[in-house]
């Protein structure tokens, strides 16, 4: 079975907005998940928010750079990760539609394995 990380990626205002309601169905649509994808699912988690993110970069003369904030700036920012197995691609993409993603969407992505 190949490994796939699917990638949550969210709109943080949705949760910064959010009533407790809101908070209550989206942790049920991760537990249904988790129940339906069962054995499948080998790891993940929720991520804090992008304001408590820490970047390092190469400043391309051998020296490393470290700012407060994330790597990048966007609308939908990495909310959290799930760690599938699948026998294949498609596999994998029909088990991440059934990740909850209220204020997103997924993106699926192969883990590399080195041999």
């Amino acid at each position: 079975m190949a490994q796939y990380a699917v990638l949550i990626y969210e709109d943080e205002n949705g949760y910064a907005n959010a009533d407790k309601k809101v908070w209550d169905e989206i942790l049920e649509a991760h537990n249904k998940f988790g129940a339906n994808a069962g054995p499948a699912i080998v790891g993940g988690n929720a991520l804090q928010p992008t304001s408590t993110a820490t970047s390092i970069r190469a400043d391309g003369n051998g020296s490393l750079s470290v700012t407060d904030g994330p790597f990048a700036e966007t609308k939908e920012a990495l909310g959290g990760f799930y760690l599938i197995e699948a026998p294949d691609l498609d596999a994998a993409i029909e088990l991440a539609k059934q990740v909850p993603a209220r204020f997103g969407g997924v993106e699926v992505r192969p883990v590399m394995v080195f041999d």
